[in-house]
């Protein structure tokens, strides 16, 4: 039975609270917050995320409030990451060297050189190091890359990526509203949709992108062409300075040769795939969304059980080198080489 930890208790804190309860072999042992309050007031969404609306029961965890007396106190196997972007080095090094397996929530770190340092330590430690790049784990975007990677209708044509969301105001202290302390809305969530392009076509040779400053003082809405050897189009948006009663939308729209594949979380329904011939179908896709299939998959692999690659560090850290490079050539401009 892996006894597991989780540090943060925001609102990606409360879906891994609910994710890890639900998680079988495992034992939610201890929770930590700076803030004690979180440990009474435990209800509640915000945003963009959804499933975490309902109160805590943390009867039989342990509360913290300092990482350091919880890693000293209690016996984990593993934790969960959920504190604000710019922590994230800081406490995933803290946890490593204590002997713990770390999921640390996306991004990795503020910048690729951050990530580098954590991917060392995991080396080191001799731990696992799994970054919560959710879309590669979320059911729809499993089954389009199943079937891409099928090549039963052909090859991709062209791609678009959308992640839109109204400002997120809810943070602790409003960290996110920092560009400094969150890398703005193209680190923070439009890094969804990059990490998901690098994983469905690889790295791209180049990027060039167009962003807008918005209240982080950062590029909070960014568009991105992914340049590839081959000439289609593959291209991603993202932002969060939309109205509040836009509310939130992801969604892609993938050209094939023989058919198009069509996702967006706001209709029904959300999937479909529309052949050349005129057929509708409604691919089946599993239970679950992101969140609970990455930690299952985090304890698969903690657990010792043999699972398929779905991703690596090292591809965490390329995503966010994914990033600077879009923000450098949005500042410059012009077509900015990543590899």
């Amino acid at each position: 039975m892996l006894k597991i930890g989780i540090i943060g208790l925001g609102f990606m804190g409360k879906m891994h609270f609910r994710c890890w309860k639900k998680t079988g072999n495992a034992k939610l042992a201890a929770v930590c917050d700076a803030d004690a309050s979180k440990f009474k007031k435990t209800a509640g969404t915000a945003g963009n995320i959804q499933g975490a609306e309902e109160p805590l029961n943390l009867a039989g965890v342990a509360c913290f409030t300092d990482v350091g007396r919880m890693l000293r106190t209690m016996d984990l196997d593993a934790v969960s990451i959920c504190v604000p972007t710019y922590l994230h080095k800081k406490i995933t090094l803290q946890c490593l060297k204590a002997g713990l397996h770390v999921l640390c929530e996306k991004p990795m770190a503020l910048t690729s050189t951050e990530c580098r340092s954590m991917i060392a330590a995991s080396k080191q430690a001799r731990r696992i190091l799994q970054i919560g790049q959710c879309i590669r784990f979320w059911p729809q975007y499993v089954k389009a890359r199943e079937i891409v990677k099928s090549c039963r209708y052909g090859k991709v044509l062209a791609a678009t990526f959308q992640r839109l969301s109204l400002t997120p105001v809810w943070s602790w202290k409003n960290w996110m509203m920092k560009h400094s302390l969150s890398g703005g809305a193209a680190l923070d969530l439009h890094i969804h949709d990059a990490d998901f392009v690098q994983y469905l076509f690889g790295m791209p040779r180049a990027v060039f992108s167009r962003a807008a400053k918005g209240p982080s003082g950062g590029y909070d809405h960014i568009m991105t062409q992914y340049l590839y050897r081959d000439s289609q189009p593959i291209t991603a948006e993202g932002g969060w300075i939309m109205a509040p009663k836009f509310g939130f939308q992801m969604s892609f729209q993938m050209l094939l040769e023989k058919a198009t594949l069509v996702f967006d979380c706001t209709r029904d329904p959300a999937f479909r795939l529309c052949t050349v011939k005129g057929e509708q179908q409604i691919p089946a896709v599993v239970a679950g969304d992101g969140y609970s299939h990455e930690i299952a998959h985090f304890a698969a692999v903690v657990s010792g059980k043999k699972r398929p690659v779905i991703t690596t560090p090292e591809q965490s850290r390329d995503s966010v080198r994914l990033i600077e490079a879009e923000k450098q050539s949005a500042r410059i401009g012009r077509i900015v080489n990543v590899k």
